[in-house]
């Protein structure tokens, strides 16, 4: 399927590794121009190296750090700079430590309620005029399927990242009008070194080898196995392209039928 990718320009946030590089070079792949970022200049580097030795998309990067109150202004005036507007913003974060919600530190949440949520509006506030003003748009953010089913011992992620559906659902009434499209994309267990670094958290609390924990996850998840990110990539480029321009104000899941509601 053509996912008229071609001559579009994107911004990837937190895409130096894991999902959101996964996503930067799935949609470079279909002919998107990328903007990737993240902390490590080096690992940005290489990774662009790599998008552009592929052919198709062009890849830029920035090295910036979505936990400074400048990075926002920072990515919308090197984008500006690189593409003019741009077509496609995808919304990535980190997140935040494990830990159960309840005797969590306030300053704690606070902090990440900035990094989290207010920078992805902030940011999304700011590029969002050029893409209205085209009457062509994609925002998709990435999530986690926390947001459906509770995440035991993730409880800030739980909670921080529900926020964003508010604001997500909202914008996508608000602006579907004009041509652009909020959705909200949820990984269930895909196999990132985030994900290794939370099993070994689990196997740390609970006492089990790390080999056992992530067999009893395994074992949860209907498809028997965790999400591979070229997977996740692509459901992400699909609604980011020009095929999925109905789709609007949506939660889709990524997550092999872990999610036990219906």
């Amino acid at each position: 399927m053509d996912l008229r990718l071609t001559g579009k320009k994107a911004l990837v946030l937190a895409s130096s590794r894991g999902l959101g590089l996964g996503i930067a070079e799935a949609i470079a792949a279909e002919g998107c121009d990328v903007m990737i970022t993240g902390r490590s200049e080096e690992k940005l580097e290489a990774a662009a190296a790599a998008i552009n030795a592929r052919g198709a998309g062009k890849a830029h990067f920035i090295v910036s750090d979505l936990t400074e109150k400048a990075t926002p202004e920072l990515l919308e005036k090197a984008v500006k700079s690189e593409f003019g507007d741009i077509d496609i913003l995808v919304n990535n974060t980190g997140g935040p430590p494990p830990g159960p919600m309840s005797g969590a530190d306030l300053d704690v949440v606070h902090r990440q309620f900035e990094i989290m949520v207010l920078s992805v509006m902030d940011l999304t506030a700011r590029l969002l005029p050029g893409m209205r003003s085209r009457n062509w748009g994609r925002v998709l953010t990435v999530a986690s399927s926390g947001v459906i089913q509770p995440i035991p011992n993730l409880g800030l992620s739980n909670a921080l990242r529900s926020a964003l559906v508010g604001w997500s659902k909202s914008m996508a009434n608000e602006v579907g009008g004009d041509g652009v499209t909020f959705n909200m994309l949820l990984p269930g267990r895909i196999e990132t070194d985030r994900l290794k670094e939370l099993d070994a958290a689990n196997a740390k609390r609970s006492g089990k080898s790390l080999e056992d924990v992530a067999a009893a996850a395994k074992g949860q998840i209907p498809v028997g196995r965790y999400g591979a990110v070229e997977e996740f990539a692509a459901t992400a480029a699909f609604l980011v392209s020009e095929r999925a321009s109905y789709i609007n104000g949506s939660m889709i899941r990524c997550d092999g039928g872990a999610i036990k509601s219906v």
